[in-house]
């Protein structure tokens, strides 16, 4: 699995096991940490002193600010309808649909095996539990989890 050429890699960034990701063209920023078994697409960006655990994919569209977390086996999609095939029955094309985009603010949290279905905007300092399928934008410090997340707290009531 190669690290391509057109990644910009900024400064300290980790990336533990370099042969067990698949980086091409995108951007990662000063000081992340990048775990094996990470795939992160072209056009994809990658704040500042972010983690990303293990075996997440992180696909062309997605945006992540600075000091986020990504647990293990993240999920992103950037297609709402997927398709193989046009009406024709031709295989499509990256010609044939439009990449939707989406957004993880600062600070936000994303617990492993997560899915965030593509256009939603997660907010500031969220908290998205392991499992939860996002389907809609996440207010800032919302804690969210299930199928499909709901609002279940606020980060900024938490106990420490």
């Amino acid at each position: 699995m190669p690290i391509t050429a057109d990644v910009i890699l900024g400064r300290d960034v980790r990336i533990f096991q370099p042969d067990l990701v698949n980086l091409y063209g995108c951007s990662i920023g000063n000081e992340t940490k990048v775990g094996a078994f990470v795939e992160i697409q072209q056009n994809a960006i990658i704040g500042a002193r972010c983690k990303i655990s293990s075996h997440t994919f992180i696909c062309e569209g997605v945006d992540i600010e600075d000091e986020c977390f990504i647990g293990h086996g993240v999920m992103f999609t950037n297609d709402v309808y997927p398709l193989a095939v046009n009406r024709d029955g031709t295989l499509q094309t990256e010609a044939d649909w439009q990449v939707i985009k989406t957004k993880v603010k600062k600070r936000a949290s994303i617990g492993s095996n997560a899915t965030i279905i593509a256009g939603v905007t997660i907010g500031e300092g969220a908290l998205i539990g392991a499992g939860a399928v996002v389907t809609k934008d996440v207010p800032d410090f919302a804690i969210v989890a299930g199928v499909p997340a709901r609002v279940i707290g606020d980060v900024r009531e938490r106990t420490t």
